[in-house]
């Protein structure tokens, strides 16, 4: 059977035109009044030359095109060069780029698509697909019923493998009709199925209920264990590495880094843990390296700190512990009803001996190990952490009181509360004011959004992504503005896609000049916060326009996941 992406790419253009010359409107008029009511988020899989995309587009959705011929994508970039399509380069059955990214879907188009799957890949595609479908999102799969063309790539489908994958899922067929081939071909048919999910499908909020509210807990380890990934979802979601189908893969020393980050303001107000324990006894991963740890601000326990001398041996030390204590503690005990755990800990053979100096970057991490979260508890943290969190946060302190009251021990709701805040980085724009300063004593700066010309009385330091949705004093986030824009209009608003595209080059132009050009220290920690925060750049390649593609993918998730309200005065924009 012949490669399908090898043919689409030789083929693009004849079958780009004679995809255009029917209207997706009339080609899915069976699907319309299924269609989300209000904005949606959508991915179309396998979008050959953008034309659904593009209609659904107009309808005001945020659209995701999946496209794997590249042949195929610069004809539908070409096509629809002004419609606001996220164009990714990615295939199934793995959609390696789309899983990473942390986006869900209201809902997800597949035309034409399944035909090119080989039957043995078609469980695990599926999979994949439902796992990104939001609760009461809809799949819409279009089948082509005719012969099969090998040197197209093109293998028999049947509506029965649909309906059962879909049953094995949780889903359930909502629609299925039937229609002739729109180009004449008499020996083809298509037959349009709509599966809808009917709730998250995966058991994961469930099951975090259960862990939160229910579950026997003799420590208040298996809630910082749960709020410790929930942190590392929202906030270094880029240090997750793919391990399987089933799991991604935390590095275990960010799992132990957040959990000391979390426990040090707990400790230190003296605020019980366990019902016995008096002071810090009886928490395992108090050690002397913890207690030598009392000098470094829980602050400085984050991405990109370097460490030297005795806090780099202490911290490296009491990352062991803490790694340690919870493989054995809450790791093992946070099961499913069969007594499988939950989250699987794969810890290396000898962690390297203590260093000279650290770095805590991902490599380092993971020098410790690596935790097995499943992914639909990843995603489910990634989505509804901000409703999650204050959950886990409502029940530890309960518990803290609780075991207070147990040991005679007299604590305050400001204290507990006070010490429960996680504390993020401080509003600084200091280095980036500082570079925009040095480029304009050298030459022009411009605002990103406007394209107005900079002085220094006019220049403001803009976080692309408002401070006031998301806590990121990240380099990549801080862009040079014009006071006006900045204060009257933008303000905490989220940029569009439209906006957002208008200002790549000025953006791209930024990154490099004030960031990552001849200024190793600064390029550094540009390329280390990127990483970090955005899951789709790549470590290894570091490519200024993978790093835009993930601020627009991070756009896309605050927009659909907290509803941030966007920037919808679009009149300083300079496009071109």
């Amino acid at each position: 059977m012949a490669d399908p992406i090898a043919w689409y790419d030789t083929n693009a253009e004849t079958v780009a035109v004679q995809y255009e010359g029917l209207a997706a409107d009339t080609v899915h008029g069976w699907l319309r009044d299924l269609l989300p009511k209000a904005s949606a988020t959508v991915l179309d899989i396998g979008a050959g030359s953008g034309r659904d995309a593009a209609w659904l587009s107009a309808k005001g959705y945020d659209v995701v095109a999946v496209e794997p011929s590249a042949s195929m994508r610069a004809a539908g970039t070409a096509i629809h060069a002004h419609v606001p399509i996220r164009w990714i380069d990615d295939r199934l059955p793995a959609l390696a780029t789309v899983s990473k990214s942390g986006l869900s879907f209201d809902l997800i188009l597949l035309c034409a698509v399944w035909m090119h799957l080989p039957p043995g890949d078609r469980p695990r595609a599926f999979r994949k697909i439902i796992n990104l479908l939001k609760p009461g999102g809809l799949l819409a799969i279009i089948l082509r019923d005719g012969p099969a063309d090998q040197a197209r790539g093109i293998h028999p489908v049947l509506l029965e493998e649909v309906e059962g994958l879909a049953r094995d899922h949780g889903a359930f067929v909502e629609r299925h009709t039937e229609a002739d081939d729109h180009l004449g071909r008499p020996s083809i048919r298509w037959i349009q199925v709509a599966i809808r999910l009917p709730d998250d499908g995966t058991g994961a909020l469930p099951l975090l209920r259960h862990v939160i509210l229910n579950e026997d807990k003799s420590s208040t380890y298996k809630l910082a264990l749960l709020r410790t990934l929930c942190r590392l979802a929202d906030g270094a979601a880029g240090c997750a590495r793919d391990h399987d189908d089933e799991f991604v893969a935390v590095p275990f020393g960010m799992v132990a880094l957040t959990w000391i980050r979390l426990f040090k303001p707990l400790l230190s107000a003296n605020l019980p843990q366990h019902p016995s324990n008096i002071g810090l006894r009886r928490l395992g991963f108090v050690k002397d390296a913890y207690r030598r740890l009392a000098d470094v601000s829980h602050l400085d326990l984050r991405v990109g700190v370097r460490l030297s001398g005795e806090p780099a041996a202490a911290l490296h030390q009491a990352l062991k512990d803490a790694a340690n204590n919870i493989a054995q503690m809450p790791a093992t005990y946070i099961t499913y009803p069969n007594g499988g755990p939950v989250f699987p800990v794969r810890k290396p053979g000898r962690v390297p001996r203590r260093p000279s100096h650290i770095t805590l970057d991902q490599a380092y991490l993971f020098q410790f190990g690596e935790m097995q979260v499943p992914r639909h508890l990843w995603r489910a943290l990634r989505r509804f952490g901000t409703w999650v969190e204050p959950a886990l946060v409502a029940e530890w302190s309960r518990l803290i009181k609780y075991y207070a009251s147990r040991q005679d021990v007299r604590v305050d709701d400001a204290t507990i509360a006070a010490s429960m805040t996680w504390d993020e980085p401080t509003r600084d724009v200091g280095l980036a004011r500082e570079r925009a300063l040095d480029m304009l004593a050298h030459g022009r700066l411009h605002c990103v959004w406007s394209g107005r010309k900079l002085n220094r009385r006019s220049l403001d330091i803009d976080h692309c992504f408002p401070w006031a949705a998301w806590t990121c004093g990240d380099l990549w986030n801080l862009m040079p503005a014009h006071r006006t824009v900045n204060q009257r209009e933008k303000r905490a608003l989220l940029p569009t896609d439209r906006l957002l595209q208008s200002a790549r080059d000025r953006v791209l132009n930024w990154w490099e000049s004030a960031y990552v050009k001849d200024l190793p220290i600064v390029s550094e920690r540009f390329w280390l916060e990127a990483t970090s925060s955005l899951p789709t750049v790549d470590v290894d390649e570091k490519r200024l326009d993978d790093v835009f593609d993930a601020v627009c993918f991070q756009r896309i998730r605050l927009k659909d996941d907290q509803q941030v309200p966007e920037w919808i005065s679009e009149r300083h924009i300079q496009v071109g």
